[in-house]
């Protein structure tokens, strides 16, 4: 018996042990390239050139801050997942870590909620992408151009893993490339070493000179957080992914390693070269977009309709991963029991076309819900989904102290990455979460978000103890004398 069977048959569902590449009917479609791509572009999300501006219009130049502690969180959370994902790759990931390490019920919670957090964020990048159509062919009408992105990428997914991986190598490495050459050009524009280019360079002065480094005041950090956290979700897509890999205990520890720098400099980096370029308080930050607006400083022609493109793709490859991660989630509940059957069903490629399907349901059902109720049923769904990632993250912490005991007992071989300075950091790092969540219910902004989430959340969970119940009263009644 190898360390892998021995890791997997005391798991929830003994029945069914987890193999990468053939035991639960996917294929090892993904390329190592695949998996690279997908690790590095990971972390960028449409938030990042969307929703920057906003951030710096709170909180200054101190929203640098804000990005510094978000991102010192989720690579904490990184670390703590790549550590049970190198030992125990899975489809499920964390849901199924959570399934043997705190209970059925924890990963049956955690994996619906995850689920649903995705096929929300599914309706809303078609629209965002849909807009951004519409403006370029504005005789299609923008429901339509959500339902033909939405059926593209049904399709892409539907085809097989190789091909969603090939799309999201390309849409990722768009964005990558992007960003590279944004701070590129951007620092040889801020210290004047930029030919004709129609932004004075003034070096590190814009950091200071309107207000100071911290404008808003100090607990305008915490606002910035709570602005800035959602865009970093989807860190942990990689390690879903992994399992459908050749190698995929190298590709999490890659990935897991690597997400430091990247998060240094594509979030960092850029939102560093906005506001060095730029006063925080210049009108065009808010009104055209942080990214468009440190373009147009520059002199850059048709900045705005470049941003579009770059937009756009990284809306296509939140969509694109979305669906793949939701479907992903679905199987792994499908295989263990806490969804239909149906979705643990794969076809002759290894796609489990019923977990797609009804995936992308339920993202046009959501679509539509934008389209017909935006500010009532959709808003509730919005908000409902609101603090999952948050969720999923704590989730990610508990499971890791328990997992840790769990790999060391029985395949100490596969800790080949571990969690820092454990188990303090991790303790660490739950108090930071919950920091979060607590400060979110007394920001104005923030506590609906958290309190529909906890609602969500708490029907789950109930469901999910409900479900439990009736398979222990028959011990309990052997036990009785």
């Amino acid at each position: 018996m190898t360390s892998q069977d021995t890791l997997s048959k005391e798991g929830g569902h003994p029945e069914e042990p987890v193999n990468p590449q053939d035991g639960d009917g996917l294929r090892a479609g993904l390329k190592n390239r695949h998996l690279s791509m997908i690790a590095i572009g990971g972390v960028i999300g449409a938030g990042l050139f969307v929703g920057s501006a906003s951030g710096i219009a709170a909180a200054g130049p101190a929203i640098l801050v804000s990005y510094a502690l978000v991102g010192t969180m989720v690579v904490l959370v990184m670390r703590m997942l790549g550590e049970m994902a190198a030992a125990q790759p899975s489809s499920g990931s964390f849901s199924e870590y959570a399934d043997r390490a705190l209970g059925r019920w924890a990963g049956f919670s955690i994996g619906w909620l995850y689920w649903f957090f995705w096929v929300v964020v599914l309706a809303v990048e078609a629209t965002a992408g849909a807009v951004i159509l519409e403006g370029w062919i504005p005789a299609v009408p923008q429901w339509a151009w959500a339902l033909i992105v939405m059926v593209v990428l049904t399709a892409t997914n539907l085809a097989s893993v190789g091909a969603y991986g090939e799309f999201e190598f390309w849409f990722a490495g768009i964005k990558v490339v992007a960003i590279g050459v944004f701070i590129a050009i951007g620092l040889l524009a801020v210290f004047g070493l930029l030919p004709g280019s129609d932004n004075p360079g003034s070096g590190l002065a814009h950091l200071t000179d309107s207000g100071g480094f911290f404008p808003e005041g100090y607990g305008a950090i915490l606002t910035g957080v709570l602005m800035v956290v959602f865009s970093f979700m989807g860190s942990e897509i990689v390690t879903l992914a992994a399992g459908e890999s050749a190698d995929p205990q190298r590709a999490v520890s890659k990935a897991t390693n690597s997400v430091i720098w990247r998060i240094a400099v594509f979030y960092l980096g850029s939102v560093f070269v906005v506001l060095t370029l730029l006063p925080w308080d210049d009108k065009s930050i808010t009104e055209d977009g942080s990214y468009v607006a440190a373009l147009d400083s520059i002199g850059i022609p048709h900045a705005g309709q470049i941003m579009n493109v770059i937009v756009l793709t990284a809306v296509l490859s939140c969509l694109n991963s979305g669906l793949y991660t939701a479907s992903r989630m679905a199987f792994s509940l499908g295989r263990r029991g806490d969804a239909p059957k149906s979705f643990a069903r794969t076809d002759g490629r290894g796609v489990p076309r019923a977990a797609i399907l009804a995936s992308v349901l339920f993202g046009f059902v959501a679509v539509f819900f934008n389209y017909r109720w935006p500010d009532t049923v959709f808003a509730f769904l919005l908000n409902s989904s609101g603090a999952v990632a948050l969720f999923v993250w704590l989730v990610i912490c508990a499971t890791q102290l328990r997992m840790r005991g769990i790999i060391l007992r029985e395949a100490p071989e596969r800790l080949v990455v571990r969690m820092w300075l454990f188990p303090w950091l991790t303790w660490a790092t739950i108090g930071m979460i919950a920091f979060v969540l607590v400060y979110m219910l007394f920001d104005d902004t923030g506590r609906d978000q958290v309190l529909l989430s906890l609602l969500v959340a708490g029907v789950v969970v109930g469901i999910a103890v409900t479900r439990e119940m009736p398979a222990r009263r028959p011990e309990t009644r052997r036990e009785t004398p």
